[in-house]
């Protein structure tokens, strides 16, 4: 049995990470095209990521995870883009199976779970919740505007933003602090989450 020493490991993978960074930070310089540019910064973005996990502090832990869904998310939404730009989506509708169950199981089995992620709040009251409406998405060809998703996306930003400071000006209120940013992580995730049960091809 071979056995490696954790800080040879830890040299390893921080020397990865960073040689990993070099090259995507050298394909942004190299790369013409605009869309590619930005799938190329949301890479970035979770190898900077890895480059926090082995930090490996309690700020460490806050970052990842928020980060790397918002991060695949992104990632999803700008590939989506790229995919209608080079006009590579099916063209042809695939055929429809006309099942009842998957009329009225979606919006029951989402909303359980919606209910249910915002009942615990935090990234795994996000995720949770964001599962049920990825569900309901899926089970339902439709068409919308999702600009209040986003909107969601982005207040949520804002209630992280407060809790922080609150938590930073007045400690004494550090449970209202922790609150808001369990809210707003939940709504971040959800958010971006959710945009995944959406993605049909269409404009």
């Amino acid at each position: 049995m071979i056995t490696i020493e954790m800080p040879l490991v830890y040299q390893i993978g921080i020397a990865i990470a960073f040689i990993a960074i070099i090259i995507a930070f050298s394909a942004i310089l190299r790369e013409k095209d605009d869309i590619h540019k930005l799938i190329i910064i949301d890479l970035i973005e979770i190898t900077g990521l890895v480059v926090v996990a082995l930090i490996a502090t309690d700020l460490a832990e806050a970052l990842i995870l928020p980060g790397l869904v918002v991060g695949v998310a992104e990632i999803m939404a700008v590939s989506e883009l790229w995919l209608a730009k080079e006009k590579l989506q099916q063209k042809h509708s695939a055929k429809k199976f006309d099942i009842e169950v998957m009329k009225t199981a979606p919006p029951i089995i989402g909303l359980l779970l919606a209910a249910y992620g915002i009942f615990l709040t935090g990234f795994s009251g996000g995720l949770i919740a964001a599962l049920g409406l990825m569900i309901f998405f899926l089970g339902k060809n439709m068409g919308e505007h999702f600009a209040k998703i986003e909107n969601a996306a982005g207040y949520a930003w804002a209630l992280w933003v407060i809790a922080f400071f609150i938590f930073m000006l007045f400690p004494s209120q550090w449970f209202l602090a922790i609150m808001l940013a369990a809210v707003g992580i939940m709504l971040k995730v959800m958010a971006k989450m959710s945009l995944v049960g959406t993605m049909r091809g269409g404009e």
